[in-house]
């Protein structure tokens, strides 16, 4: 028998769950966002072709402007396209909001400007033009797919609470109101968890919905994502606990999450500081995304905002149980614990 044919028996007698998948409203936003995701590769490696061919030109844009597809460095490369060389006229287009002077510009354009090279780099910009242009269109009619994913709260009579974390606008993000519609969604702002902004959290909701239902637990939903330890044991003792390796999208939207907090002063910081003190960053990085898993949960599935001083109470409680288990251990063997005094300033 064909393995397909034994999975369909299977399957017929009721030996089979069935996989996971959110309503087709949430799987529709699915699809646009892999495909929107997928436009935006694409783009990055016309962006390479363009520094590629600056490189070979041996113009170095590219080492004085962290972005060569910003405003700066998009109008400088058109002005090289449409034929000016001159490093001085180049290095006025500079963007007032760009740190390096027009000196050190100028100083990077000077080079050897061959007709092979920009032909290269005339259509490694058309290629990059296409795909922003195609994610422009797209985010338009997705906004749409959006607006047809049931709501959970009214705006009208709970409006989006102020933004607690004002930062720069994502280079590739879409253009419309991405918190509201989250918001919309999910019932609660989750803007509020550190790590979380509007693109980490529409993908969350492209890859898992906003109802959670299928999940019984923080624990479950986080073993589901491939973010708990999956320890091997025999004879009781445990001989490995990496995780399982898995291609999930939201896993990765919380890894990603996860790596934007790393210098936080907040308590998931300081527990990234914390793990990774213990087991090294890649580590600490995989422990808080198994954080911010159960953390979304709790959220989604409860309805609640996102309230830091839980988060510290749950930390002295882990201080009390660990100095608890110190003084225990002291007495076993035979030792007395003193806490020290604060030093006198």
């Amino acid at each position: 028998m064909m393995d397909c044919q034994w999975l369909q028996y299977l399957h017929s007698v009721g030996l089979l769950r069935g996989s996971f998948r959110p309503e087709q409203e949430v799987c529709a936003v699915r699809t646009l966002l892999r495909h929107r995701q997928s436009l935006v590769q694409m783009a990055a490696v016309h962006t390479m072709h363009m520094q590629k061919a600056m490189e070979q030109m041996n113009v170095k844009l590219s080492h004085v402007i962290s972005d060569i597809t910003g405003v700066t460095g998009m109008r400088i490369i058109d002005a090289i396209l449409a034929g000016e060389r001159d490093p001085r006229e180049l290095a006025k287009l500079r963007h007032a909001t760009i740190r390096a002077d027009e000196e050190t510009i100028m100083r990077s354009l000077g080079g050897d400007y061959r007709a092979e090279h920009l032909l290269t780099l005339e259509q490694s910009v058309a290629g990059y033009r296409f795909y922003q242009k195609q994610m422009a269109e797209l985010d338009q009619k997705m906004e749409g797919f959006m607006e047809a994913i049931p709501a959970k709260i009214d705006l009208r009579e709970h409006p989006l609470p102020q933004e607690a974390k004002k930062g720069k606008r994502q280079h590739n993000a879409p253009a419309y109101d991405l918190r509201s519609h989250c918001y919309r969604a999910f019932g609660v702002d989750l803007t509020q968890v550190p790590g979380f902004d509007g693109p980490t959290i529409q993908v969350m909701l492209a890859e898992v919905g906003p109802e959670l239902t299928k999940f019984p637990s923080g624990s479950a939903f986080a073993n589901w994502l491939m973010l708990s330890p999956n320890n091997v044991i025999t004879g009781g003792k445990i001989l490995s606990s990496k995780t399982r390796k898995g291609k999930s999208r939201a896993a990765l939207a919380l890894r990603q999450a996860a790596q934007t907090v790393e210098r936080s002063e907040n308590s998931i910081g300081q527990f990234f500081r914390r793990m990774r003190g213990r087991l090294g960053r890649a580590e600490a990085i995989t422990a808080v995304a198994h954080k911010l898993a159960r953390i979304f949960f709790a959220l989604v599935r409860k309805g609640e905002e996102y309230d830091e001083s839980k988060l510290i109470l749950a930390d002295e409680r882990q201080r009390e149980r660990q100095e608890a288990k110190l003084r225990r251990k002291a007495r076993e063997l035979g030792f007395q614990l003193v806490a020290l005094e604060p030093a006198k300033a």
